[in-house]
């Protein structure tokens, strides 16, 4: 079966476009998580394909639906949360033989592809529909609403899997080098050879700070509160490795990476999966589970002028996706219960939920805004989910919390200030992000 990429065609990724014309006619029904790991082990049992096949048939029986019945399936073939794999390590050809193997062996081990899935899952012997969605399950959950939405799938899955090398990122090829040339040697954003991921956010959020007279100590409760949260998600890698809440002097005292950005406002690599179903809204109603409704999606793909964007870039990409998103789902902001945006740098998220004018915020007001209740028990829920800061670097905890909210299956991390109805997720960067909007009902 030949996969394609998902065209520019399936991302609504500019204003006036007016509410999604599926609106209220896609939903998500089932969910399905793998086990959450720091690092492969080396076992066939553990691989990022072993992990996904799990997650898959997890999503279809939360659904209630037999492996027959899915026609489409959507997923993300780069698997790297960490380590990539050099060139020159051998293959673990037990591991490769432990499964059917496609014609790349480290599909199912390092990537991930429809061939090797559909390879080791005879079940889906229906699928006949099969997409790849660049970065994130942000990208992978846009791409399948606008194909369920475009009749492409009637019954599809969605999957984002990971896997989480031993070693450090990026220690071959260029990055392994003495010296390298032009703007890689300055790359954030590009490599991580020079400057660490985060020096990019770090800058612009103390741009931030500078300009609207905050500090970054000022994050503490929402760092707090985001661990909280995370740890109250059965399935994310803090709750189920290492269950410490984050208290604001334990954040305050640590370690820079990259001042003002330190060691908790990066996310942790882990390696996990995670599997959605979506159908029609008509087929919904005979699911297993309390269909949760997407009303829009909507996708950044803006770019700075030179290699890191300026705060003003910033604030004016994600306010223009504040308004794709609002927009296209009929909705204001008033109406989001709660919100579940981006934090795997914790300095991404005010740009998010101030771009999206959550309770009424301008620029400039999410760290005082952090300082009141935030909690999931307050009237002003901030990131449910615990995201990737509270359970770990996967970027799909936020979605997963948005519909398991609204089928009010959230347990212990209930949002009980408020009627949960109407919920937006998504991410990663303001420049480069999808989003979607879940409701109830489909109205």
């Amino acid at each position: 079966m030949t996969t394609q990429n998902a065209p520019a065609s399936m991302y609504r990724s500019t204003e006036g476009l007016g509410v999604w014309e599926h609106r209220g006619k896609v939903a998500a029904v089932g969910i399905g998580h793998s086990p959450t790991y720091r690092r492969w082990d080396g076992r066939p049992e553990t691989t990022v394909g072993a992990n996904s096949i799990l997650a898959l048939r997890k999503a279809m029986e939360d659904a209630g639906v037999s492996p027959n019945q899915v026609d489409g399936l959507v997923l993300v073939p780069v698997t790297t949360t960490g380590a990539h794999w050099q060139s020159d390590d051998p293959v673990p050809m037990d591991v490769v033989n432990a499964y059917n193997p496609s014609d790349d062996p480290l599909d199912g081990i390092a990537k991930l592809s429809a061939n090797w899935l559909l390879k080791n899952m005879p079940e889906l012997e229906n699928v006949k529909f099969t997409m790849d969605a660049p970065g994130c399950m942000s990208a992978a959950i846009v791409v399948a609403a606008q194909a369920v939405g475009d009749g492409l799938a009637e019954t599809c899955l969605v999957l984002k899997g990971w896997h989480n090398l031993s070693g450090r990122y990026n220690q071959g090829g260029i990055s392994a080098a003495d010296t390298v040339p032009g703007t890689y040697a300055v790359g954030p954003g590009r490599t991580i050879w020079g400057p660490p991921g985060c020096a990019t956010t770090a800058l612009q959020f103390a741009e931030y700070c500078r300009k609207y007279g905050k500090h970054h100590d000022m994050m503490a409760p929402f760092m707090a509160n985001s661990r909280r949260n995370g740890l109250l998600f059965p399935e994310g890698y803090w709750a189920q490795h290492r269950p410490e809440q984050l208290m604001p002097e334990d954040y305050l005292a640590a370690r820079w990476i990259a001042k003002p950005a330190n060691l908790f406002d990066n996310d942790i690599p882990v390696m996990a999966s995670a599997a959605y179903l979506f159908t029609t809204a008509e087929r919904a109603k005979d699911m297993k589970q309390k269909p949760v409704y997407i009303l829009n999606h909507a996708s950044s793909r803006g770019s700075p002028r030179s290699l890191i964007g300026t705060l003003d870039e910033v604030q004016a990409e994600t306010a223009s996706s504040g308004r794709k998103i609002l927009e296209g789902a009929g909705i204001t902001a008033n109406d989001l219960s709660f919100e579940n945006m981006y934090d795997g740098y914790a300095e991404f998220h005010q740009f998010h939920i101030e771009g999206l004018g959550y309770r009424g915020m301008k620029a400039g007001d999410a760290l005082d805004f952090y300082q009141t209740d935030i909690s999931i028990e307050g009237p002003n829920p901030v990131l449910p989910s615990g995201g990737n800061i509270g359970s770990g670097r996967t970027r799909f905890w936020m979605h997963t919390d948005s519909i398991q909210q609204l089928q009010g299956r959230a347990g212990a991390r209930s949002v009980t200030g408020v009627k949960p109805e109407i919920a937006v997720s998504g991410g990663p960067t303001p420049f480069g992000g999808n989003f979607t909007v879940w409701s109830a009902t489909p109205d």
